[in-house]
């Protein structure tokens, strides 16, 4: 079996606890308005590449993983298209290694197709993009119901998450969605931090070479005080406070 292969990074500090091997993945089935890799959203483009080969590139670095406590986390795309070849690839870092494993999703998916990924998976970076269902098909182009169902299986199955919502002005910083993002995170006991992400732009040049039109070219970044009463809000809607 060989999964579909859009990029990897050696030494990620952003996706999850540590230093990481992030493995990007190819196809999406979301098409959000600021993506940063569209180039990632066809299923059938991108390198073929088997778990061994993985395991090769992971390798060299695995002292700096283990020192860190990081590990290997996949990202995308949206790497539950590729779920069965994903649960191989961590059911290998962790015979071999003990390596801790991340999965970063938007959470578009079944939950019982990724069931044996999140088996052996330590920790779910689960991206909420819009909680208002209207609002998320226009930043999307798909409908959020599967992700909440997906949110609420890992709720059930008591999965650690951590919540990332991208703060995009204009697009998730309404003062009711954010109340209602937060009502929502407030229902999953299994969430143990929130990451407010503010908008960027540094994906515009790949929407350009790709020949296609950037749709938030007139949308600002958000400023240090926007984003802390988006935290703010979430916070309130929650309830509580997470790290």
């Amino acid at each position: 079996m060989k999964g579909r292969i859009h990029s990897f990074d050696s030494f990620g500090t952003v996706d999850g606890p540590g230093i990481r091997f992030v493995l990007f993945m190819q196809g999406c089935a979301l098409q959000c308005k600021y993506c940063h890799n569209p180039d990632s959203w066809e299923m059938n483009t991108g390198k073929q590449m088997d778990v061994e080969e993985i395991l090769n590139e992971i390798e060299p670095y695995l002292e700096y993983y283990r020192r860190s406590g990081g590990g290997i986390t996949v990202t995308g795309g949206e790497p539950t298209l590729q779920a069965p070849f994903l649960a191989r690839l961590f059911v290998e870092c962790k015979k071999r290694w003990g390596l801790h494993t991340v999965l970063d999703t938007n959470g578009f998916c079944e939950p019982s197709h990724a069931q044996e990924l999140l088996d052996v998976t330590d920790l779910v970076l689960l991206d909420l993009k819009q909680i208002n269902p209207d609002k998320h098909i226009s930043l999307t182009a798909q409908p959020n119901d599967r992700i909440i169902r997906f949110a609420e299986h890992l709720n059930k199955i008591d999965k650690p998450v951590w919540i990332r919502h991208v703060l995009v002005p204009g697009w998730t910083d309404d003062y009711k969605d954010l109340l209602e993002l937060g009502n929502f995170i407030g229902t999953l006991p299994n969430v143990s931090k929130l990451e407010l992400l503010p908008y960027h732009r540094m994906g515009v040049y790949k929407w350009q070479q790709m020949g296609k039109e950037y749709p938030l070219e007139q949308c600002p970044t958000p400023t240090d005080q926007e984003a802390a009463r988006a935290k703010d809000l979430i916070e309130m809607g929650m309830d509580t406070e997470l790290y």
